[in-house]
């Protein structure tokens, strides 16, 4: 019997103020990177609430998802693969922050160009791809996830 495909369920949220980005940097494997808050829904957690709360572990900003960007499949091995939902907040103005996770090392807010120019150290190719989804207005209601089964 075959080994039953088992992706990584993530969420992550493209938080945007005044044309900039904010992304995470973590030092993976002795490698800098960067991503958008971002990581695993953990045992009866809500899609929303697990977002929630990654964004408040990585960034200290204690903020809630506008809507989705989009849903996106993503394998970065041949046995490593992910479905992650992204997530987006349009925020006036930049907020200053501190991470709780001291996995991150620095919260970055960066232009299109900026994040573009670091494609190379870019944790996955959804950080580009759910900004430029975002830019062309994929943008759904939260109502659209259910969680009253949980």
């Amino acid at each position: 019997m075959t080994e039953r495909y088992k992706p990584n369920t993530t969420v992550a949220c493209m938080i945007e103020a005044q044309g900039k980005y904010l992304l995470v940097e973590e030092l993976i494997e002795g490698e800098t990177q960067y991503n958008q808050p971002a990581g695993h829904i953990e045992a009866n957690e809500s899609i929303i609430n697990a977002c929630i709360r990654e964004v408040k572990e990585e960034t200290g900003l204690s903020i809630e998802p506008q809507g989705l960007v989009g849903i996106y499949q993503f394998s970065a091995s041949e046995t490593l693969a992910f479905v992650r939902y992204t997530f987006y907040l349009k925020l006036d103005k930049q907020l200053a922050s501190q991470p709780e996770d001291p996995a991150i090392q620095a919260l970055k807010w960066l232009t299109l160009d900026d994040i573009v120019a670091l494609s190379p150290q870019l944790r996955s190719p959804l950080v580009l791809k759910s900004i430029a989804d975002y830019l062309a207005g994929n943008r759904y209601p939260l109502s659209i996830l259910n969680d009253e089964y949980l």
